[in-house]
């Protein structure tokens, strides 16, 4: 089982200028705007530039004057160092923030309030669940079968509720948050009870079909959409789990694509404070461009969908409507950047699987993609196509039934995303 360390910190890319090792890291905003809840990653070798080597077994524990940060460290390769310091941290606007950083023995970390949290727990044969960092997927070909909690990977932060049916489906899906807390571990059991009704802390609110759900894959092909399942390999692997950053890995292999045969590897990265996540998709076995297609589900709509520029480098689809199965506004979006935007366009509504096409009798599922509205960003063979995916629940915030709002937030998200917090 893979050894997840926790260290305070937040998500940003640092430069570096000083080649004398120093026990002080300087954090800079760039922006002229408040930025609460910033999470910044640095990498190891960035950081041993400002600090010296950093001895094996030992992490930076950083503080503000006398508070300690929150932060943790990463180890995304697997040997068993960590590679990244991720940290989180409140600025004002234009504000630097000096941190002093000492060196700690793992054992002597502090442990930090948990903000994210992933997983994937597989059924005993007590009925209870066990949670798995690595996993296969039994295949669909033969039989369908339900292994999962959930029936899915399963991710959160404090805001919102995600998961990825772990079966050939291959859909995600949304719970809805009312309160702070983390809440996955419980999905699934008596002491939950039923997640498709609303209770003190939110519900599962999105109503999938046969579409890509709330943000699933798709590849675009001579104007067909080939959905990411059914493949021959689909695997789970959690990479690191902690108080400031969630990271894992769904792993596909045997994706046929027009007559093509792909490998897919989705990371999917989730912080405190935000109400999306990361997604960085790379697809070998093609030669040539390809496109990357990311959808929302569209059943329940009723107004139209929405195309625009979020910021100066990133476009983005959304909608905003009752559509919640809680009958109440709920909004999803997938922003990409600009440069890398091939198309913007919505399937039909047919029922496939009434049409015959039916990969999962058991849950009336097709593999065929419909009723989604989509977007599709460029893609090379074996680089990463990088989006984001957005959720927001009218009932957990007023604010979130106008879609004035939820675009002014994907906006500011956007702006920050351009401008991280900078390392000096």
């Amino acid at each position: 089982m893979r050894k997840l360390v926790y260290v305070s910190c937040v998500l940003v890319a640092g430069l570096f200028s000083c080649s004398t090792p120093e026990s002080q890291i300087t954090l800079k905003n760039s922006m002229d705007v408040n930025r609460p809840d910033e999470t910044i990653v640095i990498q190891r070798d960035k950081l041993e530039k400002k600090l010296g080597a950093i001895e094996a077994g030992l992490v930076p524990m950083l503080k503000q004057e006398d508070l300690t940060v929150p932060s943790q460290v990463d180890d995304l390769d697997g040997d068993g160092e960590w590679d990244e310091l991720v940290i989180n941290l409140d600025f004002g606007a234009s504000e630097e923030i000096s941190l002093t950083a000492e060196m700690v023995a793992v054992g002597d970390f502090p442990e930090f309030e948990k903000r994210t949290n992933v997983r994937l727990g597989i059924v005993q044969d007590d009925h209870g669940y066990k949670e798995f960092d690595y996993y296969e997927a039994p295949s669909c070909k033969d039989s369908f079968q339900i292994i999962a909690q959930g029936e899915s990977v399963n991710w959160e932060n404090n805001k919102m509720g995600f998961r990825n049916y772990f079966d050939c489906r291959n859909v995600k899906d949304l719970f809805g948050k009312l309160k702070p807390g983390l809440i996955i571990d419980k999905i699934h059991t008596p002491e939950m009870g039923s997640y498709h009704e609303l209770a003190d802390w939110g519900m599962d609110v999105l109503h999938c079909g046969n579409s890509l759900g709330a943000g699933g894959l798709a590849m675009l092909e001579n104007d067909s959409l080939f959905r990411l399942g059914s493949t021959d390999v689909y695997e789970y692997q959690k990479i690191a789990e902690g108080p400031v950053r969630s990271v894992f890995d769904l792993k596909y292999k045997g994706w046929e694509v027009n007559g093509e045969k792909l490998e897919a590897v989705e990371r999917i990265s989730i912080y405190p404070g935000k109400y999306w996540f990361r997604s960085d998709v790379t697809v070998t076995g093609f030669t040539g461009e390809k496109q990357l297609a990311t959808g929302i589900v569209t059943s329940k709509l009723t107004n139209e969908p929405y195309a625009f520029d979020a910021g100066d480098h990133f476009s983005a689809i959304a909608t905003l409507d009752v559509q919640s199965l809680n009958n109440d506004e709920l909004g999803m979006a997938v922003m990409v950047p600009k440069n890398e935007l091939t198309k913007v366009d919505r399937t039909t509504d047919i029922n496939y699987f009434d049409e015959g096409y039916q990969t999962v009798p058991a849950k009336n599922f097709s593999i065929v993609v419909s009723e989604t509205y989509y977007v599709a960003q460029k893609i090379e063979n074996n680089k990463p196509a990088r989006h984001y995916f957005f959720a927001v629940w009218g009932l957990e915030n007023p604010k979130w039934k106008e879609i004035e709002n939820f675009r002014a937030y994907m906006n500011h998200e956007a702006e920050k995303l351009n401008s991280p917090i900078v390392v000096i």
